[in-house]
């Protein structure tokens, strides 16, 4: 035992005299990604301890002057790379490791492993799941509703949300055989109940046909979309209900995009600006002066407003907000619906 650890002492001296100057090459593919790692000559015979996330190195060469080369040529579903969303572009992200001594000791050195691509058009993410949220609307459309998990790269696998986190709130429609449809949320409210009652409390997320009005107090955006036929919501959590379950209810809206006005947007308020802007054309943000007011409908004269869109109700939930400090807090999960 002693001896185990003084070998990892000497280990981890002598790789830290080659961390400032580490020679790391990183050549990003369309689904994978090569790494060189060039490494001294003490560390040749140590060459298993070096890892792409959960992977050892794909090949060991030895050079003429006694250095080593460990080559990393692995897909990105390998290794347990983390694919990121960050509105137009996808990441993989990983951390080449040295480990010494096995886990659950610590790694010695870590260097961060990022490959950054702009989001296909078109790309819809892998978790349209038929179990979230799914709702039948009218026309043969299909409406979404879901909870996102930290990376909004899945379905969230709790519902605790621990009070002022952000819980990302997922809406989609599919459009099939329509005509490309732009998703809207024309209201939300949150409530202690899984259906709205005339007696209902209720906590006003987006109001006025389209306005987000939970930005104004808190913050709470609409992330830049991946695609016009979906939204996320970026909700961050508040006291209202706390430690209850609660339901967060919407009327999501499928309309035609070339048709915006104040009862068809996406408005969010910009604290530093002391103003709201338009989601999807700052340009026109003017639309959403209403959003102080009371915003009305323009229909155009002739055309018959529920030709260039459909509507539904959907509801997500029950979500648990917690307080942190609360020592129940862990005690409540559920999946949400």
């Amino acid at each position: 035992m002693v001896t185990h650890l003084y070998l990892g002492v000497i280990l981890v001296a002598v790789f830290a005299a080659t961390v400032a100057n580490a020679d790391i090459n990183v050549v990003c593919a369309k689904d994978s990604v090569k790494i060189t790692w060039r490494i001294t000559a003490e560390l040749v015979p140590h060459a298993a301890r070096l890892f792409l996330g959960n992977c050892m190195a794909s090949r060991l060469n030895i050079l003429p002057n006694g250095e080593g080369e460990a080559q990393f040529n692995y897909k990105f579903v390998d290794c347990k790379f983390r694919k990121l969303m960050k509105g137009k572009r996808l990441l993989f992200q990983n951390e080449l490791t040295f480990r010494p001594q096995a886990k659950p000791k610590p790694a010695s050195f870590v260097y961060p492993i990022e490959c950054v691509y702009k989001r296909p058009e078109g790309w819809v993410p892998p978790f349209l799941n038929p179990g979230s949220g799914l709702s039948e609307g009218r026309g043969g459309l299909v409406f979404h509703m879901a909870l996102l998990d930290e990376q909004l790269t899945g379905i969230a696998k709790t519902n605790v949300i621990p009070l002022g986190s952000f819980m990302p709130i997922w809406a989609a429609v599919e459009q099939k055989s329509h005509q490309p449809l732009l998703l809207l949320i024309e209201e939300c409210l949150a409530t202690t109940t899984p259906e709205l009652q005339p007696n209902s409390q209720v906590y006003p997320i987006i109001t006025n046909k389209g306005c987000l009005v939970e930005s104004m107090v808190g913050n709470s955006v609409f992330l830049p979309r991946y695609h016009s036929s979906a939204l996320i919501l970026y909700l961050q959590s508040f006291k209202f209900g706390l430690g209850q379950e609660v339901y967060i209810h919407c009327k999501l809206v499928a309309w035609d995009p070339q048709v915006l006005d104040e009862s068809k947007k996406a408005c969010q308020y910009v604290k530093q600006d002391m103003r709201w802007e338009l989601l999807d054309d700052p340009s026109q943000s003017s639309i959403c002066s209403c959003c102080d007011s009371t915003c009305r409908s323009r229909s155009r004269r002739g055309v018959d407003p529920e030709s260039q869109g459909f509507s539904y109700n959907s509801v997500l939930g029950p979500l648990i907000i917690v307080d942190p400090s609360d020592s129940n807090a862990d005690s409540m999960s559920k999946s949400p619906s």
